[in-house]
């Protein structure tokens, strides 16, 4: 589903089925793990954002370039035995997307969980320049943990 709001007057429909469509892009290339795809989505300066609550497990803060995406991408191994991201509705409007989802989470250690997570996407000139993960970091510490 997408809603578009144009009380901005800043994007067109064309330009937000644009972002939709190059957010769709980095879902699948995620999926796919296929990091060049999901770098060719990202702006060379890109800000990745994830809660500080994940700092413990070098999963939290900004990370900066594709550099730093990278470094977050690499470290997730050590973290979970796992990960799918199910992105289950798209709301557009001007530069940004949001996307509301649940993830299945596999520890360690093999237990899985779903946990529901929302994305914050601004995109400018074609490309993602940040992208914001919203979750409940002490549920997902649980499962970490568990």
């Amino acid at each position: 589903m997408i809603r578009e709001h144009t009380d901005t007057g800043r994007a067109t429909a064309t330009d937000t089925d644009a972002n939709v469509a190059l957010v769709r892009r980095a879902y699948r290339a995620f999926h796919d793990r296929d990091v060049p795809a999901l770098l060719a989505t990202l702006d060379p300066g890109v800000e990745w954002v994830h809660p500080d609550g994940m700092a413990d497990y070098g999963l939290g803060g900004t990370k900066h370039g594709h550099a730093g995406v990278r470094d977050f991408l690499s470290r997730v191994p050590a973290v979970l035995g796992g990960m799918r991201l199910e992105p289950q509705e798209f709301v557009a409007a001007a530069d940004r997307v949001v996307v509301f989802g649940v993830r299945q989470v596999t520890s360690v250690r093999g237990t899985t969980r779903t946990l529901p997570f929302i994305h914050s996407w601004t995109l400018r000139d074609g490309t993602a320049v940040r992208m914001e993960d919203v979750f409940d970091t002490v549920v997902f510490h649980r499962l970490i943990e568990s």
